[in-house]
């Protein structure tokens, strides 16, 4: 693709782009151009003062600005024209009824301009394959032979003028390179107003990710001394027993809280928890079972029922206390 020449627009030298793209080089400038609209519009003028210097045709036709080019650098189809002739090139109108009879296949030409609202831009074959080179494109864009046909009508349909080129083209060195080699075009080209939209949106989206890069590295450095600061201050907390860490679990369980630091695995119905101190009741992270849990449980409350069943006297030893009682009772009491 680099060795394809290709003008990229510059202010409304379009017509200019249009023919050195075409024959890929450096052919024509804008004076050469000026020149040769300057000779047509002598030979107009020409004609004009052949019904007579002092007729209002004339005198008219002083007045108008000139038909073939403007101060913008726009040049007419007849610059263009006579500009190719010099190269034994010639135009031929492409919808025109002599050319459509002649029934010809689009891949089969050469090349082809285009015009619309005085833009110009060229299509042409390098090697064995198509080629947009308009000079509002960031660079060449490959068009393939099954879509070449259909890009001719819709630049017909857009309003566009399509003019055949006729001629031997002079040699260059994209027609040499590609004539022994197909290349492969994996983006194509942005118009360049597009591009450099593009280029500053991509900027301002850089400064401000640059922005929210340092907002975030400062929440970051501040979600680090938090860190830092909670982990000091857990050293100063002691492991809890084993019955506090057990209760823990017990009320959790029961009211059917899920703690935030455990992980089920889904497979074996176990319950992991990652916490120290339940690390410690399990054992290393033990694994426990349902059955396991309402049986720790049930040692834990027997463990709590204890203490209570030792202060109270069992059924047998409350009644010999009454009976012993009543005994005493029955000796102290006096006789009748």
């Amino acid at each position: 693709m680099d060795a394809i020449f290709h003008e990229k627009q510059e202010g409304s030298l379009c017509a200019q782009h249009c023919l050195n793209n075409l024959l890929q080089g450096e052919y024509f400038t804008p004076v050469d151009l000026s020149s040769i609209a300057h000779q047509l519009d002598e030979e107009e003028r020409m004609r004009m003062a052949e019904g007579g210097m002092g007729s209002d045709e004339y005198r008219t036709f002083l007045q108008q600005p000139s038909g073939n080019m403007d101060d913008s650098g726009f040049f007419s189809i007849q610059v263009i024209s006579n500009a190719l002739s010099v190269w034994g090139l010639e135009l031929i109108l492409f919808n025109s009824r002599e050319y459509q009879s002649l029934m010809i296949n689009p891949i089969n030409e050469k090349a082809f301009i285009c015009n619309y609202k005085e833009h110009w831009f060229t299509v042409r074959k390098l090697g064995q394959q198509w080629f947009n080179l308009n000079s509002l494109l960031t660079g060449p864009e490959l068009i393939s032979d099954t879509y070449l046909a259909l890009f001719l009508a819709q630049l017909q349909q857009e309003g566009y003028s399509i003019f055949v080129i006729r001629g031997h083209l002079p040699e260059c060195e994209a027609e040499q390179i590609l004539g022994i080699m197909r290349v492969q075009q994996q983006q194509r080209p942005k118009l360049i107003g597009e591009d450099q939209a593009q280029t500053s949106a991509g900027l301002a989206t850089l400064s401000q990710t640059e922005i929210g890069f340092n907002v975030q590295s400062d929440a970051v450095d501040e979600d680090e001394a938090l860190k830092r600061a909670l982990a000091l201050s857990r050293q100063d907390i002691d492991v809890e027993d084993e019955e506090a860490d057990l209760r823990r679990a017990i009320q959790l369980s029961m009211q059917g809280a899920v703690l935030t630091n455990a992980s089920t695995d889904s497979s074996s119905g176990r319950v992991r928890v990652d916490s120290k101190a339940e690390g410690e009741l399990r054992g290393n992270n033990e694994m426990l079972t349902a059955d396991e849990l309402r049986k720790r449980r049930q040692a834990y409350f027997d463990r709590q029922q204890q203490p209570l069943q030792s202060n109270i006297p069992s059924q047998e030893n409350t009644t010999s206390i009454e009976n012993s009682s009543t005994e005493v009772d029955q000796q102290q009491k006096p006789s009748l």
